[in-house]
């Protein structure tokens, strides 16, 4: 029988700090420097049994779940890989839906980023990406169906931002672009 436990384990690191942290006191004590500060998942690597039994888990529990492992937390490059490479990502799922109402959707490197940086301040990973882009072309999408001749919408870091909406291009080469600040939906 396999089990597998996952969660975000809130408030574990500090349990890790106060076990490999401890600090001593006399001349054989470790002099630490304010420099050598570890990131968050440097310290939830060094996870030990012992830790999730101070966390608050029984000791039984602990004893049959032979192998704890950790992941890092996703950085930039990942959440944009995400974003573009899978088979099923969701750069790829909203194009497929603006290819049926007969326009190509591009998202432009800038925009790529914005997203992923979005995601990273709201501490949401890969889980959050969905939402920030149904946020930028939600408007677009309602529109796409009455608008006639549309040939292509291009999503920019301005649209990421907030600043204007994702450009609209029509096949005569007009384009539509909603300068005015849209206002943010509640993602709560």
């Amino acid at each position: 029988i396999l089990f597998i436990c996952g969660g975000a384990f809130d408030g574990l690191d500090k349990v890790i700090r106060q076990r490999s942290e401890s600090g001593g006191i006399g001349f054989s004590a470790e002099v630490k420097s304010k420099d050598g500060k570890k990131n968050l998942s440097q310290i939830l690597a060094a996870v030990e049994p012992e830790d999730l039994i101070h966390y608050g888990l029984i000791p039984e529990f602990i004893g049959r779940l032979p192998v704890v492992a950790t992941v890092e937390e996703l950085d930039e490059k990942a959440l944009i890989r995400i974003l573009t490479e899978p088979k099923n990502a969701l750069t790829k799922q909203y194009q497929k839906l603006f290819r049926m109402e007969g326009a190509t959707l591009e998202f432009s490197a800038e925009a790529l980023t914005a997203i992923a940086i979005k995601a990273m301040k709201r501490k949401t990973g890969a889980r959050g990406l969905r939402t920030i882009l149904e946020q930028i072309l939600l408007d677009t999408m309602y529109d796409l169906p009455t608008l006639n001749d549309v040939s292509k919408v291009v999503v920019d870091e301005s649209a990421v931002t907030g600043d204007s909406a994702p450009l609209i291009l029509f096949e005569g080469g007009e384009s539509k672009d909603k300068p005015a600040k849209r206002k943010p939906r509640s993602t709560g």
